[in-house]
């Protein structure tokens, strides 16, 4: 692996450049990680500086996989890493991500779990090809993928357009999703706040250069089989981002347990997320005294998070196990309180 430098030319002459130029970039890098259905990157240049060192640590401490290789799917080599042992969970990385991340969450997962990460199309050690990206596309790879490592059924959670490619996944063959975590996603496109959408719309490769010092770049060159495909990549995902969806009428074939997590301080409108949970039949009603009406479903809202940070932090993994598991720590006030005698 390359090691990783703080510092390049193309970084001097960012921060050298005219303030009216870094807003536009900052605004640009912005919508780089702004999708469940698109992508995951750092809110300005000065945040993804902060947080290079971070990345760099989690690429290179992640636990030395148990197996990994290259799986094809509809004429994409996928790479994938297998770790730990226990029951399966298929864990898909943001935009412009790759498998490690997740950091101390893929760390904590495969503690008592067999984690399956995947490098999503483009991403990390796979390779671009000349298929474009499409997130329905690899829903269904997602199946060939788990097909081929010889399961039948898996759990999975994905983060950013990782999410996107998970609901794809359970909306499509939703035979082989046990339980699905979906962290920062998003059913349509009018869940992001209004004023990211122009900045995601500027998304291409012309922004490659601006972005030599950030951890997307720095962490695809560490492990791409040809770093110098990055401004291709960019291009492929700015054609992603442009196309409008709503994925509304795939909501209800997501028939196994969801649960949704976000950051409270997270890209997506907070009427959207409930939305999107009331869709999956929750917060329709109380629960009941006795859970009687509980919705099999969960909600997370993580205390001070954002989009940029919630995919690598520890609190991720414990809310997320539980109902992996299929767990309750909930204990009524009646189990509480014990008779006196």
């Amino acid at each position: 692996m390359r090691t990783i430098h703080q510092t390049s030319e193309a970084g001097m002459r960012t921060r050298r450049a005219p303030a009216a130029a870094r807003r536009i970039t900052r605004a640009v890098l912005a919508a780089l990680v702004t999708s469940a259905a698109a992508t995951t990157g750092a809110p300005a240049v000065l945040h993804a500086q902060a947080q290079q060192s971070t990345m760099s640590a989690q690429t290179t401490t992640a636990p030395a996989p148990a197996r990994s290789g290259h799986i094809q799917a509809n004429g994409v080599s996928y790479y994938y890493q297998v770790y730990g042992q226990g029951e399966p969970v298929l864990l898909l990385h943001g935009g412009l991500g790759q498998i490690e991340m997740f950091g101390p969450v893929l760390r904590m997962l495969a503690r008592g779990r067999q984690v399956i990460g995947v490098d999503l199309h483009g991403h990390g050690r796979t390779r671009l090809g000349s298929r474009p990206i499409n997130l329905v596309d690899q829903g269904d790879d997602m199946a060939t993928i788990v097909r081929e490592l010889g399961f039948a059924q898996v759990d999975v959670m994905g983060y950013s357009m990782g999410a996107g490619v998970a609901f794809q996944f359970g909306a499509r063959h939703p035979e082989m999703v046990r339980r699905l975590v979906l962290v920062s996603g998003s059913y349509a496109q009018d869940g992001f706040y209004p004023e990211m959408l122009p900045q995601q719309a500027m998304v291409s490769g012309a922004m490659a250069e601006q972005m030599k010092d950030t951890p997307m770049y720095q962490s695809y060159r560490a492990v791409a089989p040809d770093p110098a495909e990055f401004p291709l990549l960019l291009d492929r995902m700015g054609d992603y981002i442009r196309a409008p969806f709503d994925w509304s009428a795939d909501v209800p074939k997501l028939t196994m347990p969801v649960m949704l997590v976000y950051g409270d301080g997270d890209m997506f409108r907070p009427e959207h997320v409930i939305r999107f949970y009331q869709m999956l039949g929750g917060g329709l009603k109380d629960a009941g005294w006795g859970r009687e009406t509980m919705s099999r479903n969960r909600l997370a809202i993580l205390p001070d998070l954002t989009h940029y940070e919630i995919f690598s932090a520890p609190v991720l993994a414990t809310t997320v196990l539980p109902f992996l598991n299929g767990q309750s720590g909930a204990q009524s006030w009646a189990e509480q309180v014990q008779p006196t005698n």
